[in-house]
């Protein structure tokens, strides 16, 4: 089950909250200390690889290219 599956069943349970509490304790996602979940991109929120973090950029591929002129950053080849 993903992030964005386990809030779509809120909708149904808004009016049984018992069920609702108990629903949020057994399905909602972990909390990642480490990995490749932990790193998101600071523009999109991408959580996939090609994350760039060196000098605190935290861009994830697509979001570097677009901003790699503005940042300051020049192609050489």
């Amino acid at each position: 089950m993903t992030a964005s599956d386990y809030k779509k069943v809120f909708k149904q349970l808004k009016a049984k909250p018992v069920k609702l509490k108990r629903y949020i304790k057994h399905n909602k996602p972990k909390e990642r200390k480490f990995g490749r979940a932990v790193t998101k991109c600071s523009r999109c929120g991408r959580t996939s690889g090609g994350h760039i973090s060196k000098y605190g950029l935290d861009l994830c591929r697509q979001c570097f290219r677009e901003n790699a002129t503005k940042i300051g950053f020049k192609k050489y080849s």
